[in-house]
């Protein structure tokens, strides 16, 4: 049973959230818990508002809010109508970006944070990693460390850095991990980005690589751990040589 919103605040009762926010947030409730199913359609807009005792424009505006959350999709016609979004991995990894990227921006999430963040995700894969990953997954990764000497230029080697950190999140066998990650390597990249990166930090990276992937070809779980906890402190040591050389620049 949906319940109605509370539109002024009882005595010594804080302040209510707007009635439109209130609406949305009891819908995402049904959706989180699986009363509502992906796919399924939402009352129209009559009886949401007679079952939350709003007006129609309240309504809307809540369906405006889970739709920009990727919750909601809405369609016209004759079978239109609002409809609990499917989940979509790609959606929900870039919606994290933009949030996390507003949070560095404003600087409530910061750079230490971001590493300590790779760190707890990033070290624990590489273990899975050696322990389930497939011959065509390393076989990725091996064109990975390949490409790592071949890269022209900082953007070119970053992107190479990149795609050898997916495979690996990847190859983890753990979607959620690939997922909560990338977000932060997107971040890092607009805020820390490696122009002018020092001569040899691409030849070091590289090596860096190499020696994780050994480990993980070596099915040495705990190898792999140890060299990618090691790779992600030179990362940060060389990050935070940015960040000051940017601060000192600017």
């Amino acid at each position: 049973m949906v319940k109605p919103v509370r539109t002024a605040d009882p005595p010594g009762v804080g302040p209510v959230a707007p009635a439109y926010r209130q609406v949305a947030e009891e819908l995402r409730a049904q959706v989180l818990s699986g009363a509502l199913s992906p796919g399924e359609r939402l009352p129209n807009e009559n009886d949401l508002s007679a079952r939350f005792g709003v007006g129609r424009s309240t309504v809307r505006e809540a369906l405006r809010v889970l739709s920009s959350q990727n919750m909601v999709v809405t369609s016209r016609g004759v079978s239109g109508g609002s409809f609990v979004a499917h989940p979509d991995v790609g959606q929900v990894s870039e919606y994290l970006e933009t949030s996390l990227g507003l949070l560095s921006i404003c600087d409530e999430v910061g750079f230490e944070e971001l590493m300590e963040a790779r760190e707890l995700l990033e070290v624990p894969a590489a273990r899975l990693a050696a322990i389930h990953c497939t011959n065509a997954q390393l076989q990725g990764l091996r064109t990975c460390v390949n490409e790592d000497a071949g890269a022209a230029t900082d953007d070119s080697q970053f992107e190479v850095t990149v795609s050898f950190h997916q495979r690996m999140l990847v190859a983890a066998g753990n979607r959620l991990l690939a997922m909560m990650t990338g977000p932060i390597f997107g971040v890092l990249h607009r805020r820390y980005n490696q122009g002018g990166a020092p001569g040899g930090f691409w030849a070091e990276i590289a090596d860096d690589h190499r020696r994780i992937l050994e480990q993980v070809e070596a099915r040495d779980a705990d190898g792999a751990a140890a060299e990618m906890h090691r790779h992600l402190q030179h990362m940060g040591r060389v990050h935070r040589q940015f960040e000051r050389t940017a601060r000192y620049d600017g």
